[in-house]
């Protein structure tokens, strides 16, 4: 029935957002025509949280130790948005894509679906 997960990141300066996605996060990508880059993201897991008013969505990148991968992008030219924040539910932090926006990074302390 569903096979995966397709986001979209919508940005004003989108072919500077894609060659990080690229170059600074080594994300593979296919053409899927025109040139138009869809990028292989790692395995998903997907979270419902109660809403107050109207729905929104939420993306975060997940990595196994945020300290090494926010090391290693730094190293790589990212800017980081936001510093490392200890929550109950793990750690959080951001960097900055080159429109501007931030993109989260989260390193769960729950059990993950993906692992045995």
């Amino acid at each position: 029935m569903i096979t995966g997960v397709h986001a979209v990141v919508f940005s004003p300066n989108a072919e500077k957002v894609r060659t990080f996605f690229a170059d600074v996060l080594g994300m593979s990508s296919v053409d899927a025509g025109g040139g138009w880059p869809i990028f292989a993201l790692p395995p998903a897991e997907l979270a419902v949280h109660p809403a107050d008013g109207s729905g929104h969505h939420e993306l975060y990148l997940m990595c196994d130790d945020i300290y090494a991968t926010l090391a290693e992008l730094r190293s790589k030219g990212a800017d980081v948005a936001r510093d490392v924040s200890e929550e109950r539910w793990g750690r959080l932090a951001a960097i900055r894509l080159p429109d501007g926006a931030e993109l989260a990074l989260y390193e769960p302390r729950h059990p993950s679906p993906l692992q045995p």
